[in-house]
Formats: C-alpha cells, sequence, structure tokens
C-alpha cells in the first residue's frame, strides 16, 4: 500500500524542513519513497534487526545526508528521537509484522514452510528464542500465548502436546513443531484454513519478539511526538496489531468532555483526527502482485491540537 502510505503522508511533509520517523524500517522501501518524494525531508530509521539496518544503509546511501538510522526496538522510540535532537516530528509510519527477508531466509526460523531451528528472533543477539519458548514454557503459559497472540482455538490441546512430545526429545525444527501442531488438530479443522501452524507460529514469533508490547508504548509516543498537523499511518498485518491500533487511535480522537455539557470544554477535545474510515485493505492488484499483502490493514490519524 505504498501509493496510499505516501498520499496519507505527504500533507504533513509540505513544510521547509519536515521529518519523519520510521519505526520499522525493514528494507528500507517506504523510507526510500519517502525520501524521493519530499527532497527536504529528514527521515529517522529504526529497527532491531541489524540485517535490516545494514541492508537499508545501502539501499538509503543516495539519501545519506538525509538519514538517521538507528538499530533500537520501536518501543524506544522517544529516546531515539530526543537522542537525534529531532523530538516533534511531522509524520510517523509504522509498517508492522515480519519483513520478506525473515520470512524467506530459512535460517531465521520464522516459516513453518521451511525445515530450520526454532528461531524467530528479530534482534538475534537477544536471548530468548522460539526454542526456548516451546520447551521451557509451562503447558498454562502455551496455551495463554497461543490463545492470546496466535487465537489459535485448539490453544490447549496444542500446548498439551508439546508438552509432551518434548519430554520425550527437545523439540528444535519449524518442521518438527509444525507436524506437532498439526497432529493436535482436529482432521476436520485442518481441511480448511490453509496451515494449521499457522497460528501457533504467529503466537511463538509475538512472544519471542514482545511485538504487541512494543507496539503499545511505541504508538503513543509517536503520537505524542507529532507537530501540529502531524500524521501517523499504522500498517498491520493481524487482528491483534489492528485492534491495539484502532484502539490507541480512538482514545486520542475522542472527545472526553463529561456528557450534558452545553458547551464542550476545550481541555478535552480530541487532538487528533482519523484519515481513514475504519481500516483500509489492498486493492485486487497489489494482493494478485503480492499476496503477502492481503492481510495489510492501513490505520491513519492526523494532530489538529497541541496538547
Amino acid at each position: 500500500m505504498l501509493d496510499r502510505v505516501l498520499e496519507l503522508l505527504a500533507p504533513a511533509l509540505s513544510g521547509p524542513e519536515p521529518v519523519a520517523v520510521d519505526a520499522n524500517l525493514g528494507l528500507g522501501g517506504h523510507a526510500e519513497a519517502l525520501l524521493a518524494a519530499h527532497p527536504s525531508l529528514h527521515l529517522i530509521g529504526i529497527d532491531r534487526d541489524p540485517t535490516a539496518i545494514e541492508r537499508s544503509t545501502a539501499r538509503l546511501a543516495p539519501y545519506a545526508d538525509r538519514i538517521t538510522l538507528v538499530r533500537a526496538v520501536s518501543d524506544e522510540l522517544a529516546d531515539v528521537l530526543r537522542d537525534a535532537g529531532r523530538p516533534r516530528v511531522d509524520a510517523a509510519l509504522f509498517d508492522l509484522g515480519v519483513s520478506s527477508p525473515q520470512l524467506d531466509e530459512a535460517e531465521r526460523g520464522f516459516a513453518y514452510s521451511y525445515d530450520a531451528p526454532l528461531d524467530m528472533r528479530m534482534d538475534r543477539e537477544q536471548e530468548l528464542t522460539a526454542e526456548r519458548v516451546v520447551n521451557t514454557y509451562s503447558a498454562a503459559d502455551l496455551t495463554r500465548i497461543l490463545r492470546d497472540y496466535g487465537e489459535e482455538r485448539f490453544a490447549a490441546r496444542v500446548a498439551s502436546l508439546i508438552v509432551k512430545e518434548r519430554a520425550k526429545d527437545p523439540i528444535t525444527s519449524t518442521k518438527r513443531l509444525a507436524d506437532l501442531v498439526r497432529a493436535a488438530i482436529p482432521a476436520a479443522t485442518r481441511r480448511t484454513g490453509g496451515n494449521p501452524a499457522k497460528r501457533t507460529f504467529q503466537a511463538l514469533r509475538i512472544e519471542v519478539n514482545g511485538e504487541l508490547s512494543a507496539l503499545e508504548q511505541a504508538l503513543p509516543a509517536a503520537l505524542d511526538a507529532l507537530a501540529l498537523g502531524g500524521r501517523v499511518v499504522v500498517l498491520a498485518y493481524h487482528s491483534l496489531e489492528d485492534r491495539l491500533t484502532k484502539q490507541v487511535l480512538a482514545a486520542r480522537t475522542r472527545d472526553t468532555s463529561p456528557p450534558g455539557l452545553p458547551v464542550p470544554l476545550e481541555a478535552h477535545q480530541p487532538r487528533f483526527r482519523l484519515l481513514t474510515r475504519g481500516a483500509e485493505l489492498p486493492d485486487d492488484e497489489e494482493v494478485a502482485r503480492n499476496p503477502r499483502a492481503a492481510s495489510a490493514r492501513l490505520r491513519a490519524a492526523e494532530r489538529i491540537r497541541e496538547g
């Protein structure tokens, strides 16, 4: 949804020296397009994956004097902006989820379509891996993660089988885990909805990388950093991210005046307005060109008052 992202952020970047923060830099595709479209833009890019920083640095080399790339988790956004001397920004972009290289490089252990070590770390220097979660978490904790982060109907069954099988031999590969999940899901359910391991792998990835907790802190921090007229765009790829985004934006765009007052109170007027009606979806052409875009959900908001 690159064109729509550019369209939504353009009005906020029309000033003489605009600043944007890309909180999930990835390979730098959105960053490159924004820098090309706005010749005076300074872009601050954040990513926890050192490979992403390395590749985006090479990709954005033509704009080296207009970028600040920082290896950090998105929930460190406020600190990153302060350290960069740019505590106020005109635009913020969140392109959530896993980047294509992380999915396509088998050794990263994100995908159930490859047989690889159970890893799933966006930052490969952190200690917690999917293997450790699968082999050390209690059945109750595994059930909670699969239910809450994967929205897995059969979370207890999957967790129970994992605990049973790991007692025989540690579960260390993506293939073995995917096979166990398939065995735990009732046959009638396995016939529809794609690979039954999808929800379990999503849940483990979110747990390993603390994705939802990072977003819970990073999105409000980005909203706080926006200048008057500044805009935020969020691209989410599963219902949990989109629901959290919706809740954060709704809280900032709501009039909190006590009911029944004849005149709204200025202090309770919303500081932001929504730019999208609900979540926008990619069109059929983009999905045909890039099937991974099918799950994308876009929401955006603009600061209309200081506060």
